[in-house]
């Protein structure tokens, strides 16, 4: 689609120098920012006004768009992770091309509503129920890409391998849709998927769990060879590291150390339950880890070592995951909170440091490394969070930054700037009409 370049006058915005009143941010048709310039006490002509805090846009590193049919309907109630995935398959089983697009599309378009201007959508609802190819084999993930274009974010679609429904047994019938039987036939299928301007094409291992130890090295290749983001959960269930444990006499981490998964373009979702060692494994290979508070309390998965591997070496970045909420101001908040009732102690992040989370380096994580900064040559993707709402007026703009993380959430965010465009203006989506009518339409068409 073409661009137009376009003027923004933000009244604060986090720079690299940190928050700075007035600043001037030129776009170009390219889609990247073109100039910064600070101090600028009032808008100039023609420019847009961005007010409160505006913020690099928010990257949602990691999303499975078909459990946003998911919220409300499995919060109450015992249970465990093991019981919200019954409910899980059988919204999964319901999917199809046409349905998936509608509900990703409109998913999506909250998203933009939060800020976020690129999401990671780890992807591994294939084939036909029963598992039986459509005419195009990726029709399902053509349909996201598309969703995504149609709601103005950016995606990373992380195509999935997943190949068993624990180790050494067969997928059961829910799973069937998921696999590809093999990890060369895997491969051969997400081979023929195209990124674009808006998309680039990942790779994903469902879990140690899902895709068998003798296959780990043929995704981790795939992407090697592409310089491929590379995701995959990790040790979310001590059920499954007792498993992995059992039937190969190490660690998840480990196993995954040893067929040579784990470095710096891989991510691993979760990491909760991990030993010392795991926590080396991942800090010292400079494996990303990508943390979701909200699911991870949501499903009682329990609070993962954040801290321990980001000061072993691991980055961190924030998803949203089963979209119990979709809030990335949320998900930065929960890691520190998370990680207080834990030590019992404050102050284990600054503001900035889980902006950057949520932006600079989820975006790294997406394979958007141009993404995440608001300075010359970088994607033209930024969002502004209201500094006069009930939940965020008060504090000087030299707090800004910490409002906005501690105070704020996803209904404060006002405007979302994607490739130059605006997405979202004055809290309205401007490409998909109505985006809680089509939230509420496509998850009935799903959940039927």
């Amino acid at each position: 689609m073409s661009l137009t370049a376009q003027t923004y006058w933000a009244e604060h915005a986090l720079l690299d120098t940190g928050v700075e009143p007035g600043v001037v941010i030129e776009t170009g048709a390219d889609g990247r920012i073109k100039a910064v310039r600070r101090g600028a006490a009032a808008p100039p002509p023609g420019a847009v006004t961005l007010r409160g805090i505006t913020l690099p846009g928010l990257a949602n590193a990691h999303s499975h768009a078909f459990h946003r049919a998911l919220r409300g309907a499995t919060q109450a109630g015992e249970g465990t992770f093991w019981t919200w995935r019954d409910v899980m398959y059988r919204v999964a089983d319901n999917l199809t091309p046409d349905n998936y697009f509608a509900l990703a599309r409109a998913a999506y378009a909250e998203m933009a509503l939060a800020g976020i201007t690129s999401v990671g959508e780890f992807h591994y609802v294939h084939h036909l129920a029963g598992g039986a190819r459509y005419d195009n084999p990726n029709a399902m993930g053509e349909a996201l890409i598309a969703a995504a274009a149609e709601a103005g974010i950016r995606i990373t679609l992380l195509d999935t391998c997943y190949l068993s429904s624990g180790f050494g047994a067969e997928p059961n019938k829910h799973q069937r849709r998921f696999s590809d039987g093999t990890a060369e036939r895997w491969a051969e299928r997400v081979s023929a998927l195209k990124g674009d301007d808006n998309t680039r094409i990942g790779a994903a291992i469902h879990s140690v769990r899902a895709v068998p130890a003798e296959e780990l090295a043929t995704v981790a290749a795939w992407a090697q060879e592409r310089e491929a983001p590379l995701h995959l959960h990790l040790s979310e269930q001590t059920a499954e590291n007792d498993a992995c444990v059992e039937a190969h006499g190490f660690t998840p981490t480990a196993l995954l150390s040893h067929h040579g998964v784990l470095g710096p373009r891989t991510t691993a979702v979760h990491a909760t339950h991990l030993t010392p060692g795991d926590i080396r494994l991942l800090g010292h290979s400079g494996t990303g880890v990508c943390m979701c508070p909200t699911t991870e309390r949501d499903l009682a998965d329990g609070i993962g070592p954040a801290r321990a591997l980001q000061e072993a070496g691991s980055p961190l970045s924030l998803g949203s995951d089963s979209h119990a909420v979709i809030d990335l101001l949320e998900e930065a908040r929960a890691m520190e909170m998370d990680e207080r009732l834990h030590t019992r102690t404050r102050g284990h992040w600054t503001a900035v440091q889980l902006l950057r989370a949520a932006s600079a380096d989820g975006h790294a994580a997406l394979g958007w490394d141009e993404a995440g900064r608001i300075e010359p040559g970088a994607l033209a993707d930024f969002t502004a969070v209201a500094l006069d709402t009930v939940r965020t007026a008060g504090p000087p703009y030299v707090l800004a930054a910490e409002t906005a993380v501690f105070a704020a959430s996803a209904a404060d965010v006002r405007d979302t700037v994607v490739g130059g465009r605006h997405i979202v203006r004055d809290g309205t989506h401007q490409l998909v009409a109505h985006v809680p009518a089509a939230l509420a339409e496509s998850i009935a068409a799903v959940r039927g």
